[in-house]
């Protein structure tokens, strides 16, 4: 970064961010990821009650979840696992974070962010997520921030009883 070389790994990003680096160590992106006690089939019922014709190897839509699947398919993808693009559709990356949630499984936060920096940055077009935190990273290893524009949180971007409302809860 900068002509400076840092060298950051889950736990490294963990003491910088001071959270926790426990909890299950998976990121999948295309396919289920392998778990024992992680059946597909329980969380697509959980998610899609009343159909009892989904299966795994489908194309996953959200306009079929609840209210409140529908939000925590929001936080999934605008906090914990950012992509650029539409959300209409479930990864099953995705769908195993809502399991791991709705379980109260934890899983390894520092690693979902690093996995998801550097599948964003592997890809063409794609915006490297996490900004904020990537700022807190240049610190910790004193990268020069000078010449940067600062980004400001949009009203948008943050979750109250408004945007709450604009999506049905």
């Amino acid at each position: 970064v900068k002509g400076e070389r840092i060298y950051l790994n889950a736990r490294i990003l963990a003491s910088i961010l001071h959270i926790p680096h426990t909890g299950l160590y998976v990121f999948e992106h295309k396919k289920w990821p392998e778990l024992e006690g992680f059946h597909p089939n329980q969380i697509l019922s959980i998610l899609y009650p009343n159909d009892p014709n989904v299966y795994p190897n489908m194309a996953l839509t959200t306009n079929r979840l609840s209210v409140d699947h529908r939000l925590l398919h929001h936080l999934i993808v605008h906090q914990i696992l950012p992509t650029g693009g539409g959300y209409a559709k479930l990864s099953r990356m995705q769908v195993f974070l809502m399991w791991c949630i709705l379980s109260k499984i934890e899983f390894c936060f520092p690693l979902l962010m690093l996995k998801t920096m550097v599948r964003a940055f592997s890809q063409k077009k794609s915006v490297l997520p996490f900004g904020s935190i990537l700022t807190k990273v240049f610190q910790h290893f004193h990268i020069r921030l000078e010449g940067e524009v600062a980004t400001k949180l949009k009203k948008e971007d943050t979750y109250n009883k408004s945007t709450l409302n604009q999506m049905g809860w």
